[in-house]
């Protein structure tokens, strides 16, 4: 399988091909900036993306692409079949941490650690601008999900 593209935006893959027209509507939902209604002179806020749409990446799980991503990423989005499905397009972003640690025999190892939680397509911005510059930390968007696991907004 070939390696996901290195890029300076946050990959969203796209794992679902069931549905072209619902992946036109997360697209534009997802590349449309969203107005502050508190500024009037504001373009929007918009998820800073690459958008990596291959049929190579179908049915591929969070584990599998994770292991396919370049090293430097931190946040990885899939567009899977509950987004294509769901109403809300809920994207699957995964967190990724590496640091150093100690295994069983007290040499260094390097330990990865994956977390995951839902955002609705229309919020993607917030999670996506705040990790990215890291102004907020991933556990205050874990905090702000609803009872099913899905952030969709402070």
């Amino acid at each position: 399988m070939t390696k996901l593209p290195k890029s300076e935006d946050t990959l969203l893959i796209r794992t679902d091909f069931s549905d072209e027209a619902a992946w036109l509507a997360l697209r534009i939902a997802v590349t449309t900036p969203v107005a502050d209604e508190d500024d009037d002179d504001d373009d929007g806020f918009l998820a800073m993306l690459h958008i990596v749409d291959e049929p190579a990446y179908e049915g591929l799980t969070a584990e599998e692409i994770v292991a396919l991503a370049p090293e430097e990423d931190d946040l990885l989005v899939v567009a899977d079949r509950r987004t294509m499905t769901d109403s809300e397009m809920p994207l699957l972003a995964v967190h990724l941490t590496t640091h150093d640690g100690e295994d069983g025999e007290g040499d260094n190892a390097r330990l990865d650690t994956t977390e995951e939680l839902r955002v609705v397509a229309r919020e993607l911005w917030s999670l996506e601008n705040n990790i990215a510059m890291a102004n907020m930390d991933w556990e205050e968007f874990v905090e702000a999900t609803d009872d099913d696991g899905v952030f969709r907004g402070f």
